[in-house]
């Protein structure tokens, strides 16, 4: 989750030189800066997970992930994210001599909660999109075993799949790995489903799954 500063403008050079200096992590959006929330137990164990799989996965390969502190810098939208696991394959290309901006990532996994959900599905997929090195785009649940693949086919278009049973394995034929649901969902606690029910949010998402 990411909340808007007040400041209206702020060039992307400004806006480097203060997230380089910064203690806390920001996101920029065609001269807004957003500060980053912080993250719950389950959001971290899913991204250590994450990044565990995909780090065993494509050992020995020519891919290899990218922690949740490296940007992502979108130059067609004007934009800097911080996905939750981005995953690079050959040479990375970054933003300037830095090299804390990619601008060439191959895969990128955005773990999603009720409040970040909206972003995470329009802004961010419309803005990833416009990198031609993207070809897969994964929205992981925290609420429930739920992973939603976006995977680019040769025409452009976006070829949606849903995984719900832990029994499920996401296979990335772009870098040829695989990520079981089950152990994505390590450790990670879902709530009651009296919970779910009481819970809009929650609510909402069951009704885009039927």
């Amino acid at each position: 989750m990411a909340t808007p500063q007040t400041e209206l403008f702020v060039s992307v050079e400004e806006y480097l030189r203060r997230e380089r200096e910064a203690e806390e992590r920001h996101e920029y959006d065609n001269g807004r800066i957003y500060a980053m929330a912080g993250e719950s137990l389950s959001h971290s164990r899913i991204c250590i997970n994450a990044a565990g799989e995909a780090r065993a996965g494509l050992k020995g390969k020519s891919c290899e992930p990218l922690s949740p502190n490296m940007k992502v810098c979108i130059n067609a939208a004007g934009k800097f994210y911080y996905p939750d696991l981005s995953i690079v394959c050959g040479e990375p290309r970054f933003h300037d001599r830095e090299r804390d901006a990619l601008l060439n990532p191959t895969v990128v996994i955005e773990v999603i909660s009720p409040s970040s959900e909206k972003r995470d599905r329009t802004t961010k997929f419309f803005a990833y999109e416009q990198i031609e090195s993207l070809t897969d785009y994964l929205l992981v649940s925290q609420d429930r075993p739920l992973v939603e693949h976006f995977a680019r086919q040769p025409g452009g278009q976006w070829l949606y799949t849903a995984y719900k049973n832990l029994s499920d394995t996401i296979y990335l034929s772009s870098i040829d790995c695989r990520l079981p649901l089950a152990q994505l969902y390590e450790r990670v606690e879902f709530p009651p489903e009296e919970e779910i029910q009481s819970d809009p949010h929650l609510q909402s998402d069951l009704l885009k799954e039927e």
